[in-house]
């Protein structure tokens, strides 16, 4: 038995890095999934892999509104219910405040904080529908901390936080938990194409207690505990998987 047996789970920006790896995970404790992404080709790859009697990819801008409707309407529709959404889309670029065009502050807020919010409350009401449900937010590290560089992302990865916290607190009444996820460095693409941004790597990593990146699986697990009625007790709670990156002063 999978620990995400009978549940439907929409998750966001499942193409490839931590999505992807939430994806598969999700299957394999279970679940049926409708994923979406702005990567069609990569998106449409996963999902044959793993089949459509497990999940569906559908495109899906998360700053689009309409993009949300039709991916909730497709997992109520194909699979009969919706139980997880997992927000986890976002992008990152690394560029001091002096440097940073405001058009790039406005598609990281979009895509990082405004898609979050559009996508809690588009699954409100199928949730309600189902008896309740689980969100799951992915903030990070920096929606606790700022780092030079990144103000745009720490604005919206900070908001993700506050967001959830709010949601938690209007929708317990539905029985619709709200958690936040917040991974230090994962080994992804996304994280990887901004490793030649200036920061200084060796550094950062004597600063991680355990001494290396993130798996994205390991971060998966997390986010299906949430996902999973193991997790019943547990709203408008911070879930850190960091390497114990912020437990000490050495960041």
């Amino acid at each position: 038995m999978g620990r995400l047996d009978g549940k439907v789970a929409l998750i966001t920006g499942g193409a490839r890095g931590m999505g992807k790896s939430h994806v598969r995970h999700f299957v394999a404790e279970g679940a049926r999934v409708v994923f979406g992404d702005v990567r069609d080709d990569k998106g449409k790859y996963v999902a044959d892999k793993l089949g459509e009697a497990s999940c569906r990819y559908v495109h899906h801008d998360v700053t689009s509104e309409e993009d949300w409707a039709a991916a909730v309407a497709t997992a109520v529709e194909t699979f009969g219910k919706l139980d997880v959404l997992v927000n986890n889309a976002g992008i990152l670029k690394i560029t001091p405040i002096a440097d940073m065009p405001l058009g790039d502050f406005r598609t990281i807020l979009e895509v990082n904080a405004v898609g979050c919010w559009l996508g809690m409350k588009s699954v409100i009401e199928p949730m309600k529908q189902s008896g309740g449900g689980s969100i799951v937010n992915i903030s990070s590290i920096e929606g606790f901390t700022g780092a030079a560089g990144m103000s745009a992302y720490s604005a919206s990865k900070f908001a993700v936080r506050g967001m959830t916290k709010a949601a938690a607190q209007e929708l317990a009444q539905f029985g619709i938990r709200v958690n936040s996820v917040h991974p230090g460095s994962v080994m992804t693409r996304m994280v990887l194409e901004q490793a030649d941004s200036g920061r200084d790597g060796e550094a950062f990593m004597k600063a991680v207690p355990l001494g290396r990146f993130a798996e994205p699986s390991e971060i998966s697990q997390v986010v299906a505990f949430l996902a999973a009625d193991e997790s019943s007790y547990c709203t408008g709670s911070e879930f850190l998987a960091d390497g114990g990156l912020l437990s000490g002063p050495g960041y």
